[in-house]
């Protein structure tokens, strides 16, 4: 069987849905041109603008997670810091050496003028797609970023100016750092916006320095909110994909699905509730460009054994399991199951039920021995979240009294 991983998004033919996310990893030619050989199916440049940022330095943060370097990930990069005549000469370059490529210039304003002109430079250059990013969370000027993307009129108006200066597909891309994203995406597709890119960074502080009192990155004793992005995201960011896959003004909107992928699977998760291809980011800063290996044929491989044809076929699969909470059943309990082969007696699953659920866990001292407490149980499972061997599995459907 011949698993075709190609997919169409806003019109234009993708050879694959993985793409580079407009940062610090799609940021001059030479990056783009291996990643490019790689395999990654499409890159959206890193944004540009009339404005030039000045960066400061340090400029990047972590938090550490389970030996993992880059659980969550903090920067304070702006757009990029080169001039806007080089960089469009590096999208002129790329498109000419990578025509069978995908590649998206992500363009940032300050005035209705600027959106226009940015627009048009960039489609005389030969890009296939635009992308607006209104969600930049840690712009020095209030006039860009995610302080715009949080206003539909704003939104709306730039959109309209984009599309002022251009035929080309336009995507804009919203910020996280909102209540509920649907209002300002559908603001866009208002303003002629063709999809919607989403999820930008989360504003953020993710450590202090309490010698001295200052957080990281530390410039010169000083810091600043900024955005955060890794695999700590992933959850807000596939909320966000779900409720705007689900709203009834923004069905079938090509949906560009970001925010903590490193794997296959992360992305797979993107695509079954509503996204057409996927942007990374921070998982290539740490592993680099081959990801998109293991990306490809990870996705091949689990097609093949669902039997699935074509990568169409998965968009949106697991949007119909997800109802509102007041639609879930609440009439059974499942009770925990505790496994005496595989547990340690390590005594975890007594004291997070004792201190932090129901008290339905017993602990024989002697022989260290756990049990459920069926009258006790509620079936929350926090047992089985916290073992640290497996030893519990959901067990007996007990109907409530």
């Amino acid at each position: 069987m011949r698993h075709d991983l190609s997919i169409t998004f806003c019109g234009v033919p993708c050879e694959n849905p993985f793409f580079l996310s407009s940062s610090c990893v799609a940021g001059n030619y030479e990056m783009c041109a291996r990643a490019l050989e790689a395999g990654w199916g499409g890159i959206v440049f890193k944004t540009i603008g009339f404005y030039q940022a000045n960066e400061v330095s340090p400029r990047f943060d972590t938090l550490s997670h389970g030996g993992v370097a880059f659980g969550g990930f903090r920067n304070l990069e702006q757009i990029s810091d080169h001039p806007l005549e080089e960089n469009m000469d590096v999208l002129r370059r790329l498109k000419q050496a990578y025509p069978q490529k995908v590649l998206v210039a992500s363009i940032m304003g300050e005035t209705e003028e600027e959106w226009t002109k940015l627009a048009r430079l960039a489609e005389q250059v030969g890009v296939d797609m635009l992308e607006c990013n209104f969600s930049c969370p840690q712009m020095t000027k209030s006039t860009m970023g995610s302080d715009v993307g949080q206003s539909k009129e704003l939104v709306e108006t730039y959109c309209r100016a984009v599309r002022k200066g251009t035929k080309l597909p336009v995507l804009a891309k919203m910020t996280p750092n909102i209540g509920n994203m649907e209002p300002v995406a559908i603001a866009a597709m208002r303003g002629g916006a063709d999809g919607i890119a989403a999820i930008n960074t989360i504003k953020s502080i993710t450590r202090l320095d309490v010698e001295h009192f200052s957080a990281y990155p530390d410039v010169d004793g000083q810091s600043s909110v900024s955005g955060y992005s890794g695999e700590a995201v992933r959850p807000i960011a596939l909320r966000f994909i779900h409720d705007l896959a689900k709203h009834p003004q923004l069905q079938n909107v090509p949906i560009s699905g970001i925010g903590g992928i490193e794997t296959w699977r992360d992305a797979l998760e993107f695509f079954l509730l509503g996204a057409r291809n996927v942007q990374v980011t921070t998982a290539v800063m740490e592993y680099g460009y081959r990801i998109v290996d293991d990306m490809r044929d990870g996705l091949a491989a689990y097609m093949e054994n669902k039997g699935i044809r074509h990568l169409d076929e998965l968009v949106g699969r697991a949007l119909p399991h997800l109802v509102p909470s007041s639609a879930l059943r609440r009439d059974y309990r499942v009770l925990p199951v505790i496994d005496r082969d595989a547990c340690v007696g390590c005594g975890r699953c007594f004291i997070s039920c004792r201190d932090g659920a129901h008290q339905a866990i017993s602990w024989e001292k002697t022989t260290r021995r756990p049990d459920v407490l069926t009258e006790k149980c509620v079936g929350c499972h926090l047992c089985t979240l916290v073992c640290p061997t497996q030893a519990i599995h959901p067990g007996e459907r007990v109907a409530k009294a």
